[in-house]
């Protein structure tokens, strides 16, 4: 028998899915809350979960140094996996993306803390909001429920899953355990220069405006690429996206007059998952594989 606290976080979470048929021991005086309908909570106990009270986490962050001086320059495309910018000169994106990082994880660790105080083994139904602060910057805030097994064997760290209490139940019958969500993060920045005036004047023909897919498909591969090296991190074998985001805005030019550049980013985010019985990934077995979900929405 695996001691509490012993377990890593994807060999953790599946001894506690898989002793969850254990009878839980009561917590006298306690009253739970949960975001939970009534068919997520008959899920998750049916697979031998409980909830124990609803967590939240929010970081609010300013975002005043994003790295970028400058012009960026006109930035082309060797191959679909390598762009290079034209000029040496043109700035960095890294430190914003180091900050929306840190937002989001910072949110995610308080809301693990709150789950941690109650008992908890994980958290079921995360919904990550960024939205603009009254006072300036950017609010990132975390909700979920933390739930518990009816087990003895405690996971090392808490677990975190987007998914729905149905859909957290049929991942368990399936053979697999959430690990913990996954982020993707990509930013890529673009000059608006004369050859992309002239491709889209007033009266243009339809056509496309390649200089625009190289740059939103750029980022979007790269945020992907950064979703699946933060799976690997944890341990998961896959991740199952939840949401992708795409944004694309426009700024004055700081180095000349009467122009534009275009910043596109993008964000994945999803949980990564791992199957019941193993704790650690082979040496040179292939990268996680990305999911997709499936349903539309109505």
């Amino acid at each position: 028998m695996t001691r509490p606290g012993s377990a890593g976080p994807a060999a953790g979470a599946a001894g506690a899915a898989a002793g969850a048929g254990g009878s839980a021991t009561p917590r006298a005086g306690t009253t739970w809350d949960s975001a939970l309908s009534s068919e997520e909570f008959a899920a998750i106990g049916g697979v031998g979960f409980e909830p124990v009270g609803q967590v939240l986490g929010t970081a609010v962050f300013t975002i005043g140094y994003t790295g970028i001086w400058g012009c960026p320059g006109n930035w082309a495309v060797t191959d679909d996996n390598n762009p290079v910018p034209s000029s040496r000169w043109a700035s960095s994106l890294s430190q914003l993306v180091r900050t929306m990082y840190a937002a989001r994880r910072s949110a995610l660790a308080r809301a693990v803390a709150e789950c941690g105080a109650l008992g908890g083994d994980g958290i079921v139904g995360v919904d990550l909001q960024v939205c603009e602060f009254p006072a300036g910057g950017l609010e990132f805030t975390v909700r979920g429920t933390a739930v518990r097994a009816r087990s003895r064997i405690r996971p090392r760290a808490p677990f975190t899953s987007h998914l729905s209490g149905q859909d957290f139940a049929g991942l368990i019958h399936a053979g697999w355990v959430p690990v913990a969500l996954a982020f993707g993060v990509a930013f890529a920045i673009r000059h608006d220069d004369w050859r992309t005036s002239f491709r889209i004047p007033f009266a243009a023909r339809n056509q496309e405006v390649d200089c625009y897919t190289r740059l939103i498909g750029h980022v979007r591969r790269e945020a992907r690429k950064q979703l699946v090296l933060d799976t690997q991190k944890h341990g998961g074998d896959g991740v199952v996206v939840d949401d992708l985001q795409l944004k694309v805005g426009e700024s004055d030019c700081p180095s000349y007059g009467s122009t534009r550049d275009l910043t596109a980013e993008a964000v994945f985010v999803g949980t990564s998952i791992a199957r019941f019985g193993r704790s650690e990934r082979p040496a040179g077995t292939r990268p996680p594989l990305t999911i997709m979900r499936l349903e539309r929405e109505s």
